[in-house]
């Protein structure tokens, strides 16, 4: 049987830290001795960082507008309705913003994202509250839906009906309850740059000394286990590290030769890496490169048709996803919903610039389009007397109000000159 969600029954699952393991997972395994949840990975890599900011920024800004559908062409924009007003305030500590960026950052890192419904006492949804994927477990012998989802935490956990858990889910080939990270598909070449910021920690930590070797000719006079330790100890307190002594140089005895090793950093190939590994999490996450700092090709043209594409292929898809999960599970809870639709402000983001848009529409009008006062609200100027009515210049002609132009008249008896008859 279901219950009322409150506030109250998940602050008491809330952890004492956050060291506690995740569930049911959500790990990746970076090395063959090292592996990081998605979590660790999205704060520890800058590559995932910047593409999954990029999605959540940008579609959080758009804003959800609610609509109620009249007939196939006609709609009209709904600013009371229950779901307007839970979405625009979604619980007492959560800005619309907020909700919108933590719902995509988690579709984006785990492909599983979580709303718990705060229900009123008469079972209407008042409010919704993300719950973290890490915490949650799709329950029920059915692979195909849950039939409820558990919320794990430090202090015990806590059931929950379908029916009270919103669920956004990307495709699972292996299980439709949840989701499959696209991080997967980013696993080997996150390993690749994982053990290359290792390496460069390590090159710095030893001064941005390069690897290599000390050869000592056969001929020198052999040397003692003391002196070799002694020899070893002076190498490494005057030469490695970061201390004073960084950058120092070495003074070789019995003729002795330093013989470089190992691969430096142009050799790596370190500045091409990291945009690879760049390029490869913006390719999985559909974004194109430019839009992520990648700006090898980039000129003003193209980057302005990829803002267009960013708004139609990039982020339509999460829009259309996010809009029919509202619909399917939230807004059939709520009252006087029939054809009520919830949709993102995306066409705002492609309507361009101002002269822009102002030229399209005078072009559409075929004239001025605006008052005075619809222009000194644009500017939050105030309004003015006689400020409503549309001027019209006198060399723009408007439909009957063309007039036929005067022609001269003719003298007294002389007639327009007719064409000539084929026959005559």
């Amino acid at each position: 049987m279901s219950f009322v969600v409150s506030g109250g029954q998940l602050r008491a699952l809330e952890p004492a830290s956050s060291t506690m393991s995740t569930w049911p997972g959500y790990t990746a395994q970076v090395t063959a001795n090292y592996s990081l949840t998605y979590a660790a990975i999205y704060r520890t890599q800058p590559a995932v960082r910047t593409v999954v900011g990029f999605l959540a920024r940008n579609l959080a800004q758009l804003g959800l507008h609610t609509y109620r559908r009249l007939a196939d062409n006609d709609r009209r924009r709904l600013t009371d309705h229950p779901i307007a007003a839970l979405l625009g305030q979604p619980n007492p500590t959560t800005s619309p913003y907020r909700l919108i960026r933590a719902l995509i950052s988690d579709l984006a890192i785990f492909d599983d994202a979580y709303w718990v419904k705060l229900r009123a006492d008469d079972r209407v949804p008042v409010g919704v509250r993300r719950l973290p994927p890490w915490r949650m477990e799709a329950l029920g012998p059915d692979w195909t839906d849950a039939e409820k989802y558990r919320l794990h935490g430090s202090h015990g956990h806590l059931d929950l009906d379908a029916e009270n858990v919103v669920h956004f889910r990307g495709y699972n080939p292996d299980d439709s309850r949840v989701g499959c990270s696209p991080i997967e598909a980013l696993r080997q070449i996150l390993a690749e740059e994982f053990a290359a910021a290792q390496w460069r920690e390590q090159m710095w930590s030893n001064g941005a000394r390069v690897s290599g070797y000390l050869e000592r000719p056969t001929e020198a006079p052999e040397w003692s286990d003391r002196a070799r330790e002694r020899f070893r100890a002076q190498w490494h307190a005057q030469y490695t590290g970061s201390g004073a002594q960084a950058g120092g140089t070495p003074i070789l005895e019995d003729g002795m030769r330093f013989v470089s090793a190992g691969i430096n950093p142009k050799e790596a190939q370190y500045v091409e890496s990291r945009k690879l590994t760049r390029e490869e999490a913006a390719a999985a996450y559909h974004i194109a490169p430019p839009l992520v700092g990648i700006l090898d090709h980039a000129t003003f043209s193209n980057i302005r048709e990829q803002h267009k594409q960013l708004y139609q292929d990039t982020l339509g898809p999460w829009c259309a996803e996010i809009e029919q999960e509202i619909g399917l599970q939230l807004i059939p809870d709520l009252p006087n919903s029939r054809r009520v639709y919830v949709e993102f402000n995306i066409a705002e983001k492609l309507q361009g610039s101002f002269d822009e848009q102002a030229q399209q529409l005078q072009m559409a009008v075929g004239g001025p389009y605006m008052t005075r006062n619809e222009a000194r609200g644009l500017s939050n100027l105030p309004r003015i007397e006689g400020g409503d009515e549309l001027i019209v210049p006198l060399n723009v002609a408007i439909g009957d109000q063309v007039d036929e132009p005067d022609l001269p008249a003719l003298p007294a008896g002389n007639k327009p000159a007719e064409e000539d008859d084929d026959e005559g």
